[in-house]
């Protein structure tokens, strides 16, 4: 049984803080824990003693960075179908409309933002630091720059992307593109989600997910759409060089094959 995840339930307040428990691996996610944060978001849905949920990352150094680099995921050979392990990781994905809120301490990066991308909203330590390093290491960025292209201004979320390692957005520059909704003391932000959790756990739950829903419902078919030509964007991308240029129709005219004509 995977122990990369830690669940503590208030039932006299109705929170549930969800921790990513493997701080040794900057709390990166193998296919047991993915496993795991899928079943807790399901079981929340049906215990009514949970009606707001925090989740965080243990330790000081990281939210979370994304799949494990050890975790072995298989892979259909059809360009049409891949399989994501973190696709599956969010509240969203498991139909949970319960309020999230994500209390980001230390680096969040690449597959973390399946999880931020779908917390109603973001509170951040003042060290915390979110990039995307897929492109750094010639992966397409889709799932990801598509769940924070909802929250971050269009220029933002391309200049992240694009520019991978090499750009690494503080806590306070995440605020100030709407990102994050707060920036708390170092060590703070833990309680600071907790406080903003009870707060909204102590009204009606009905209408607390309702409008949960509603939020959602506003950017639902944008978001739908964008996601639905992610795993195409991700299997052209991973294709060998020779593969692409064959693709392409650039194998010998210096880049700009028969498949590309400027008019």
């Amino acid at each position: 049984m995977s122990t990369g995840l830690r669940v503590e339930r208030d039932e006299k307040t109705g929170v549930a803080v969800v921790t990513l428990d493997r701080p040794a691996k900057h709390n990166a996610i193998d296919l047991d824990t993915a496993a795991e944060l899928a079943a807790t978001w399901r079981e929340f849905r049906f215990d009514d003693t949970v009606r707001a949920v925090v989740v965080t990352g243990a330790g000081d150094k990281a939210f979370c960075t994304g799949i494990d680099r050890g975790a072995e995921v298989p892979q259909p050979t059809s360009p049409y179908s891949i399989d994501d392990p973190l696709v599956a990781i969010g509240p969203k994905a498991n139909d949970l409309w319960k309020p999230v809120i994500a209390a980001v301490n230390g680096m969040a990066c690449g597959g973390a933002f399946y999880l931020l991308g779908e917390a109603e909203f973001l509170l951040a330590d003042e060290r915390a630091t979110f990039f995307d390093p897929h492109t750094t290491y010639g992966m397409v960025s889709a799932y990801e720059s598509i769940a924070m292209a909802q929250r971050m201004p269009f220029g933002e979320v391309a200049r992240m992307s694009l520019l991978g390692t090499a750009e690494r957005i503080s806590a306070r520059r995440a605020y100030e593109t709407g990102l994050v909704s707060e920036v708390t003391p170092d060590g703070g932000v833990l309680a600071a989600a907790v406080e903003c959790a009870r707060t909204v756990a102590g009204y009606p739950a009905g209408a607390v997910e309702g409008t949960v829903r509603a939020v959602w419902a506003a950017k639902e078919a944008a978001r739908a759409q964008a996601l639905a030509h992610a795993p195409h964007l991700i299997a052209l991308g991973n294709l060998p060089p020779e593969q692409q240029a064959d693709l392409f129709g650039a194998r010998s005219s210096g880049g700009r094959g028969s498949g590309f004509r400027l008019r």
